[in-house]
């Protein structure tokens, strides 16, 4: 039993060791990655262009190497700032990302609270205070009061709280303001900024578990295994509610209902403000000032991160499911495959020198010779004019013409013998029934208005008769037609 406990503990910590957090601080060259990420990026600076993190990089690469420190092989990488950061790509403590058109890093959340374990304990505030302790009871108690069923004992505890608090007020009445020990009020700010570091990496936490969920569902879309209507339905459906799908975002959606209020974020603000303005304040060491006065902005960067990755997931998940094509994404990855083996094949027997010549244009064909003929390439006659066949029509159970459009050589016949201007609803009532379809309305309107045509104010009323017998009344503007053509009208 002793042995499978210690087999279970040992495959726990070698899973917890694979963690790029852990990864980042047991590796070889901890220190100068621990002190470079906090020197490139700062809480006004989440984001960084590549190249400018890569001459950064160098920049300090190069300092260390000439203050001696490159002595030991273990302290500093070999290589140049942009061979650096690619290997902190691939550790997973670097992510690289399109902003604002400009490529750029941001710290994963694994170095972030990579780099937040390594301050906390090089700080040598590691320690058990009042505020630390309060914090804890007041997170238990408030805890078991949300999961208490009882209405009566809920009821109880609001009462007792309602009186303490009244008891607070009356003595501030009675007593005025109780002094303040200084060391718990630092105890407490030093609290506050122990709470604040780790809310970076959980604000990248949920914005990295929301872009692994874009790349999974893209990918099981690509995959193309289930029905194409089947996959619209799910994923369009994943991509409008893309924090709902995970854990993280789940969380976050509820913490977004207390700090994403903008006058949350001021009223935050202007209390830090009041507090570096205390005496107090004063004790606090200059970078522990700049970290308390960056507590706001800091919650408005994660939470500005968060909804910027929901919106690019839900973007590319839409626009992948709308413009999904099976056959040519199996077309793209063919090809994709086909480069690959080529590559391989070329880097057998290529050298470091060589180069590819690139591909500046797309081969065309070579005609050797066109056919030639001194023969006349008219026809030796005009073809034949297409016959009518509508006499020799057979219809099965009746005469379908009768459904089809106007009957514009029928209607151009009645109008010209109305004389030289006649009412366009009067003319329709006075047709033959074989005239007063509704398609025959709309014919006899055309033609009235090639013509030449009067709109009046008034509107006319006019009965149309289907070819099965059944009628339609129709209204329009009244009009007077005439029977010859005007060329200025044409």
């Amino acid at each position: 039993m002793t042995n499978v406990r210690a087999e279970a503990a040992y495959q726990r910590a070698v899973a917890a060791f694979q963690n790029p957090t852990l990864n980042l601080l047991h590796g070889r060259y901890a220190p100068f990655v621990v002190a470079t990420l906090s020197i490139v990026f700062a809480p006004d600076r989440p984001t960084v262009p590549i190249d400018d993190a890569h001459v950064e990089v160098q920049e300090i690469l190069d300092g260390l190497r000439a203050s001696g420190h490159d002595a030991d092989e273990r302290r500093l990488p070999g290589g140049s700032g942009r061979e650096v950061c690619r290997a902190w790509v691939r550790g997973g403590w670097l992510v690289p990302q399109i902003e604002d058109g400009v490529e750029a890093y941001r710290m994963s959340a694994q170095a972030i609270g990579a780099l937040e374990i390594a301050g906390r304990t090089g700080g040598g505030r590691a320690r058990v205070s009042r505020s630390r302790v309060r914090t804890l009871l007041d997170s238990v108690e408030q805890l078991a009061r949300h999961a208490e069923p009882d209405p009566a004992l809920r009821r109880a505890q609001l009462v007792a709280e309602r009186d303490a608090l009244t008891a607070q007020i009356e003595r501030l009445d009675r007593d005025g303001i109780e002094a303040v020990d200084e060391d718990q009020l630092l105890e407490e700010a030093e609290n506050v900024l122990h709470l604040s570091r780790e809310l970076p990496a959980d604000f990248s936490r949920v914005a990295e578990s929301i872009n692994r969920m874009q790349r999974d569902v893209v990918a099981e879309l690509r995959r193309d295994e289930r029905p194409t209507g089947e996959v619209l339905r799910e994923y369009l459906l994943r991509g409008q509610h893309v924090m709902q799908a995970t854990p993280e975002g789940r969380a976050f959606s509820g913490a977004l209902r207390v700090i994403g209020d903008p006058e949350h974020i001021d009223a935050l603000t202007t209390q830090i403000e009041g507090l570096l303005a205390q005496p107090f304040s004063g004790q606090l060491g200059s970078p522990q000032r700049r970290e308390l006065a960056a507590i706001g902005t800091r919650v408005e960067q994660g939470v500005n991160e968060v909804l910027t990755a929901q919106r690019r997931a839900s973007h590319v998940i839409t626009a992948q499911v709308r413009t999904h094509d099976p056959a040519r994404d199996r077309e793209v990855d063919e090809l994709l495959r086909g480069i690959m083996s080529g590559l391989q094949t070329w880097m057998q027997h290529s050298r470091s020198n060589d180069r590819v010549a690139p591909l500046r244009g797309f081969p065309t064909a070579t005609i050797g010779h066109l056919r030639q003929a001194v023969s006349d390439p008219r026809p030796p006659a005009v073809p034949e004019p297409l016959r009518s066949r509508a006499d020799s029509a057979v219809f099965v159970d009746a005469d379908t013409r009768a459904w089809g459009g106007p009957q514009y050589p029928e209607l151009e016949a009645y109008v010209s013998g109305l004389g030289e201007q006649f009412d366009l609803a009067e003319a329709f009532d006075a047709a033959a029934e074989s005239l007063r379809r509704p398609v025959d309305l709309l014919g006899l309107l055309e033609i009235a208005h090639r013509n030449g045509m009067t709109e009046h104010e008034h509107v006319s009323v006019v009965e149309t008769i289907r070819p099965d017998g059944t009628t339609r009344r129709f209204a329009f503007g009244a009009a007077t037609a005439r029977t010859v053509k005007d060329p200025e009208n044409d």
